[in-house]
């Protein structure tokens, strides 16, 4: 049966001020059991499983549905299956996720994750995914970086957009209550517990309230922080920074992953991503001189893992149990490097990139063209479409584009709910899982372990508790604050929102990018000072409807919050160790080998830090690591 959702409508009179529309406010009020904020694949798993559980579901996203930015995702889904090499299985998964991680990992909820993505991938599969398929019908699986084996289940280069796919396609049928193109601008507390969430209709402009008796945020990343990204729109922080203004922690803000191949040529698509996928077929990484310089590279903990020439890395491509990766499948924070120094050495291409070059398998596999057209569809329409590149037979201009962060809100393990009662995350937005550093494919059973966990934990917290109270005079605040820009612009006073986002996509992008410095991070900090300065005194102009700079404007807030605690935990961490690379302290420090960064709003509203130790793994665990070195 499904389950019932109410709205109320609330009229507040004489709240707003003349720009605020004199008379009168409508806030809608919606009531949920379970709010999950995105509907990506995190918050649709969540909500799936929460409505399962009996329970009424409100989603909230902030375009419109089936937009969310999983739909970019095309490596695939890492799950130990077993279907391409009888090798693998969960404890192989597991260590190679701690050692991508460099061993900062959260190992419970590596553990959980290496353990359980392998069901949540058949349960995608039994709702109707169509993956692609081994001769004898099981589920295929293709290599990626830092995977030892072939681990990615892949509907060829659009796996995010089957996951979206099947996920909405059985979710609808749940009972979920769906606001699409919605954003939140404050989560609503009582005393210490989460109640609700209070936002806004982007078409229209006006106010919503939503009560619940749980809220799970899964809004994806920060990617829109930096000038160059592959991440969508959408990925301003505001799962980040609503969670910490609500007194929740963020860990391990300073891991901020690079992938190493985004499109870098023409501007207008630059940074879009060029999937792993390429590279995991056969792709390989040239310099302007035709040289491939992932050889002259590899780190000593791999080089027994590593192919040392072009022949054995052509045979792991294809299969060859016996083979070892070749050197462009290495973990993403490496790579990344790698292309930078060719860059900044003179060795890149003519657009500030690197060569990645597919077209070459054509000596190795008959009708070549056809094999890459069928392998990798998305890919050749896009690099047809946007850049007029065949990539069949001329090689990709790309480079490191920002794509994840492995920081994000800290959650309990088991329950995903952060140290807010009634406040859960998962997905992007949560951290622990990927400790310094991402494998590829893991984000996707990422979104699904931990979206189901979300999800049944906040149906039995809000089983177990009944509706908060919400403060009006909170919401009457959150709308005043909302509206300011319109005032400002009609006094003539302040600037346009775009100009301090690009400002500060600017700095982050050259101050706290892939290769950090300690005067340099310090020089962003004193520049996101002066850009909170300058965003309170923003102006929008025009009214309410269909407005893209009071959206913009309105963003601003999270994305200052967010690239602080990028930059406070990148100068706490004086080291080097996975996506987080330090040029004044290049190397590992046994000090920071297992530790969390924590950050969280102090109670003058200012930022604060401190280290914390990782909790001691289990011996069990230990012993999977040392037999699978």
């Amino acid at each position: 049966m499904r389950p019932q959702s109410a709205y109320t409508t609330l009229r507040l009179e004489g709240v707003f001020s003349s720009n605020e529309e004199k008379l009168m406010a409508e806030y809608e009020t919606f009531q949920h059991d379970v709010l999950v904020i995105g509907a990506g694949g995190a918050g649709l798993r969540a909500a799936i499983e929460a409505s399962a559980a009996g329970v009424s579901v409100g989603m909230v996203c902030k375009s419109l549905l089936g937009k969310a930015h999983t739909v970019m995702a095309e490596g695939g889904i890492a799950a130990a299956l077993a279907n391409v090499d009888d090798r693998d299985n969960w404890k192989v998964h597991f260590a190679d996720t701690m050692r991508g991680g460099q061993y900062a990992n959260n190992w419970r909820m590596a553990e959980l994750h290496a353990r359980e993505a392998p069901d949540r991938v058949r349960e995608l599969e039994a709702w109707g995914a169509v993956f692609d398929r081994t001769d004898d019908g099981r589920i295929l699986q293709r290599n990626f970086g830092g995977h030892k084996y072939p681990r990615l289940a892949h509907v060829g280069d659009r796996t995010g957009l089957e996951m979206i796919r099947t996920l909405q396609d059985h979710g609808i049928h749940q009972g979920i209550d769906v606001h699409m193109e919605q954003t939140v601008l404050t989560l609503l507390k009582d005393g210490d517990r989460v109640v609700g969430a209070f936002g806004y209709d982007r078409e229209r402009g006006r106010f919503k309230v939503y009560r619940a008796k749980a809220v799970v945020l899964a809004t994806g990343g920060i990617g829109r922080a930096y000038k160059i990204t592959s991440n969508s729109w959408e990925y301003t922080g505001d799962g980040h920074a609503l969670a910490y203004r609500a007194g929740a922690e963020l860990i391990d803000m300073e891991f901020v992953q690079f992938h190493p191949t985004g499109m870098v040529w023409p501007p207008s698509v630059r940074g879009i991503l060029v999937t792993e996928g390429v590279r995991g077929e056969g792709g390989i990484l040239t310099n302007k001189e035709g040289r491939r310089f992932m050889f002259d590279d590899i780190p000593a903990n791999y080089k027994t893992q590593t192919a040392d020439n072009e022949e054995e890395g052509w045979r792991y491509c294809q299969g060859d149990k016996n083979a070892r990766r070749p050197p462009e499948l290495l973990t993403r924070d490496h790579v990344a490097r790698c292309i930078v120094r060719q860059i900044k050495e003179g060795r890149g291409s003519p657009h500030g990139g690197v060569y990645l070059d597919i077209a070459w398998i054509k000596k190795r596999v008959a009708n070549g063209e056809a094999y890459i057209k069928r392998k990798l569809p998305s890919m050749y329409h896009q690099f047809k479409q946007l850049a007029d590149i065949d990539i069949t037979g001329e090689p990709m201009e790309v480079g490191p584009t920002t794509h994840y962060v492995m920081g994000g809100i800290r959650v309990d393990s088991d329950r995903q709910m952060s140290r807010v009662p009634g406040l859960f995350a998962a997905g992007e937005c949560a951290a622990g899982i990927n400790g310094a550093n991402r494998l590829g494919g893991n984000s996707l059973s990422d979104l699904l372990v931990f979206g189901k966990r979300a999800g049944e934990f906040a149906a039995k917290f809000a089983r177990e508790n009944q509706l908060g109270a919400v403060n009006e005079e909170e919401m009457r605040e959150a709308s005043r604050e909302a509206l300011a820009p319109f005032d400002r612009a009609a006094n003539v006073q302040g600037e346009g929102a775009y100009q301090v986002q690009h400002d500060l996509q600017e700095m982050m992008q050259d101050l706290v990018g892939i290769v950090r410095r300690e005067d340099e991070m310090v020089q962003a900090l004193n520049g996101i000072t002066e850009l909170k300065k300058r965003a309170a005194n923003v102006a929008v102009m025009g009214n309410r409807e269909f407005n893209p700079g009071w959206h913009t404007a309105l963003d601003l807030n999270n994305l200052l919050t967010v690239s602080e605690a990028v930059a406070r935990a990148g100068l706490e961490r004086k080291e080097s160790r996975g996506a987080h690379f330090r040029e004044d302290f290049p190397d590992k420090a046994d000090k920071f080998a297992k530790v969390n960064t924590i950050i969280w709003q102090g109670e003058d509203g200012r930022m604060q830090i401190r280290l914390e130790p990782l909790p001691e793994m289990p011996e069990h665990l230990k012993q999977i690591i040392e037999e699978m070195k």
